[in-house]
């Protein structure tokens, strides 16, 4: 049974979210739900083995999320070996662009708006990074097929993915995850795909398109990163693992790596392999209160907040808000001031007019934030009559 965290439960507990984004925090991909209990067991069970050393992917957690991979997502061929574990997704973002652009004038091509550390792994391979916007054709968002052929260059290295889409909300659609793959193999960059969301799709129906079914000879140039963290709200245990069919890119970034990130800690281990084995009941009544609270954001903005407009959100549990309308210089600022909400900064991810809101917690404080939010806006219109 999903449980939701009380209004002050989590704070002081050293949470970015409850303690350094309230006093209404919608900010960071951070659910207000306890794990699955079965998760809360293994890690108990971990906790009172009293002995905590180095330790290491098993053959079995290896095996389990290729079972994972291959009955959820359709990957037939995944094999054991491919795998290779990381402390978090942002990290293997730079860690790829360091194995690939070798020089400063190479460069990784990313669409926006997107997850900010996309938009700065770049700064660490200390090589150049590229924008293209993302088209928004009949209120769909999809890719400026014209505008990323005009951009890429012959040194570029990289294109970055976000698979389903964060912020957008987009699952790509198995056409559109094809002209990405031919669009890299036509310019000889390799396509690193974040697909940290994919068990997070709430449109009935609708099914993610993870990039390891792609043919041969494309899936030779697939990076794709996964974990357990969004899934079953275990991020700050830090597990991430890379699936990478190509042999030579592996060890490129094995080498790459070399002593520059720390070995994982035995908890990770236990909780990652406890998720994707046993927490599938628990995540089928998490998809059932993500969408009710989804469907509550839609509603309550249509009602009372007509000014701010949202797109279909077809995954995750974060909501993409333009906010332009509003006419104010930053809608971040002006709702953590007028309305003690906090909602993620569009800036950071290349759109200052929009707000990221994060709707996985209790219908209450959902409700709670949604009636701070229309009181501030109703004042600032009548401050402007």
């Amino acid at each position: 049974m999903i449980r939701f965290a009380s209004t002050d439960s989590r704070r002081e507990t050293g949470n970015i979210k409850w303690d350094l984004q309230g006093p209404i925090p919608f900010g960071i991909a951070d659910m207000d739900i306890e794990s699955p209990p079965c998760v809360v067991e293994a890690l108990q069970r971990r906790l009172n083995h009293h002995f905590y050393g180095y330790a290491y992917m098993t053959d079995e957690l290896r095996e389990a999320i290729c079972a994972y991979l291959r009955n959820r997502h359709g990957v037939s061929e995944i094999r054991p070996e491919w795998l290779h574990e990381l402390p978090g997704c942002v990290p293997a973002f730079t860690l790829v662009a360091r194995t690939v652009c070798h020089r400063p004038e190479h460069e990784v091509l990313v669409c926006t708006p997107v997850y900010p550390p996309m938009l700065h792994c770049h700064e660490d391979a200390r090589c150049r990074l590229l924008r293209v916007p993302y088209a928004n054709r009949d209120g769909l968002w999809t890719f400026d097929w014209e505008a990323m052929e005009a951009a890429v260059t012959p040194n570029t290295r990289l294109f970055l993915l976000c698979n389903p889409h964060n912020p957008l909300g987009r699952v790509w659609r198995r056409d559109e995850l094809e002209k990405v793959a031919d669009f890299c193999e036509r310019h000889d960059l390799i396509l690193c795909s974040d697909e940290i969301h994919c068990d997070l799709v709430l449109d009935e129906g609708l099914q993610h398109q993870c990039s390891l079914t792609l043919p041969e000879p494309l899936l030779q140039r697939v990076v794709m990163l996964s974990a357990p963290s969004k899934t079953f709200n275990i991020a700050g245990i830090c597990f991430t693992y890379m699936a990478v069919p190509n042999a030579a890119l592996r060890a490129a970034i094995r080498k790459t790596q070399g002593h520059s990130l720390p070995t994982l800690n035995v908890f990770a281990y236990a909780a990652s392999l406890a998720a994707y084995t046993q927490g599938w009941e628990w995540h089928e009544q998490l998809i059932r209160s993500l969408r009710a609270n989804r469907q509550t954001v839609y509603d309550y903005i249509a009602e009372h907040l007509p000014m701010l407009k949202t797109r279909h959100q077809e995954a995750t549990y974060l909501a993409w808000i333009d906010c332009s309308a509003l006419g104010v210089e930053s809608p971040h600022e002006f709702f953590l001031e007028k309305a003690d909400v906090y909602l993620d900064n569009g800036a950071n991810f290349g759109s200052p007019q929009c707000v990221r809101l994060n709707f996985a917690t209790s219908p209450e404080l959902l409700r709670m934030g949604l009636d701070a939010m229309r009181d501030a806006v109703n004042a600032l219109l009548a401050e402007r009559v």
